[in-house]
C-alpha cells in the first residue's frame, strides 16, 4: 500500500501538468487597454478584473450591486479555490431549451482588495474546469503564448495565421472578430467534438430566441471549413422595426449566418460566421469568410 501511495505522489505532479497542458491547448487570453483580462475556452467567455473594494461585507456589497447579485443569490466559499473566496452562480432562462449561466468568483487579494473572475456560458457549465482555471489565474500560470495581440492584422485562428491586412478588423470580444464590410466570426476550441457541436447548437438557439428579428430560411449546406469537408447550418436572418430601418441605412438588411463545428488540426472548433447581404463576394460568402471556408 505504501508503494502505491509513493508512486502516486511521484506521478501526481505530472498528471496535473498534463491536465493543464490540455487546457492551455484550448485557452485563449487577451488583456485590454484597461487592464482587464479576457479568456475563451470550451464556449466559455471569462474575465478577470481587480477592484479596490475590500473583501468584506461593505466592499462586496458594492460589487454585488454592480453585477446584479441580490440577497437571494447564494454566496458559498469554494474550498477547491486556493485563496479565500465567495462563489455565486446565477442562471437565466433564455428559452425552454436554453439556460444562460453566470459564475462569479470573488477572491480576496493579499492587500485585502478583491479580484473578480467571471465565467459566462449558455448551456451546461463545467465546475471542475472553472475551479482549475481560477487557481491557474490566481497563481499567474497562464503561459504568455496563450495571450493574443490587440492588433489583428495577422490573426491566429486555431493555430493558423490568417492575414487580415489593414481592413480595420477589431476584437468585439475575445475570439470574436468584426471586419466592417468584410464579415464577422466568433470561435472557441473545445475538449471534444460533442462539446463543440453543442456550443454551436446553443448559439443557434440563442439567435432563435431573439425578438429583434426573424429567421427567413434555415438549411444544412456542404462546406469546406479550414480544409475539412463538413456541413454547416445556414440561416438568413432579417431584423424588424427600428433595427430594420437602421440596418438599411448602413446598407444591409439581412444577415447570413453559418454555424459549423469539426475537428481541425487536431483541435475541436466551434465557429459562427456571418455577413450582411451587401458584403457577399462572387463566392457567395464575404471576404472574411472566404479566408476560413468555401461553399461546395
Amino acid at each position: 500500500m505504501k508503494k502505491i501511495s509513493f508512486l502516486f505522489l511521484i506521478l501526481f505532479p505530472f498528471l496535473v501538468f498534463a491536465q493543464n497542458e490540455k487546457i492551455f491547448e484550448r485557452l485563449s487570453a487577451i488583456e485590454d487597454n484597461n487592464g482587464k483580462i479576457w479568456y475563451n475556452i470550451d464556449g466559455y467567455s471569462i474575465s478577470k478584473e481587480v477592484f479596490n473594494s475590500e473583501f468584506n461585507e461593505k466592499g462586496l456589497k458594492k460589487l454585488y450591486r454592480k453585477h446584479a447579485i441580490t440577497n437571494e443569490d447564494q454566496k458559498i466559499k469554494n474550498d477547491s479555490i486556493i485563496i479565500n473566496n465567495l462563489h455565486v452562480l446565477k442562471e437565466k432562462k433564455i428559452s425552454d431549451s436554453l439556460i444562460e449561466k453566470n459564475s462569479y468568483y470573488f477572491l480576496e487579494n493579499p492587500n485585502k482588495s478583491t479580484t473578480l473572475i467571471w465565467f459566462g456560458k449558455t448551456g451546461d457549465s463545467d465546475l471542475s474546469l472553472e475551479q482549475t482555471l481560477v487557481n491557474l489565474i490566481i497563481e499567474n500560470k497562464i503561459p504568455k503564448e496563450n495571450f493574443k495581440s490587440m492588433n489583428i492584422e495577422i490573426l491566429d485562428f486555431a493555430g493558423r495565421p490568417i492575414d487580415l491586412g489593414k481592413n480595420n478588423c477589431y476584437w468585439t470580444f475575445l475570439n470574436t472578430v468584426q471586419c466592417p464590410d468584410y464579415g464577422e466570426m466568433n470561435w472557441s476550441i473545445h475538449k471534444s467534438l460533442v462539446n463543440a457541436k453543442q456550443s454551436i447548437k446553443n448559439q443557434l438557439l440563442l439567435t432563435l430566441s431573439r425578438k429583434s428579428g426573424k429567421i427567413d430560411s434555415e438549411e444544412w449546406v456542404d462546406v469546406e471549413f479550414e480544409g475539412v469537408s463538413t456541413k454547416a447550418k445556414k440561416i438568413i436572418y432579417s431584423f424588424k422595426g427600428i433595427k430594420s430601418l437602421i440596418t438599411k441605412i448602413y446598407g444591409g438588411n439581412t444577415l447570413t449566418i453559418y454555424y459549423v463545428a469539426d475537428k481541425v488540426r487536431d483541435k475541436y472548433i466551434s465557429c459562427v460566421l456571418s455577413f450582411w447581404n451587401d458584403e457577399a463576394s462572387s463566392t457567395g460568402l464575404s471576404p472574411l469568410l472566404d479566408k476560413i471556408m468555401s461553399l461546395k
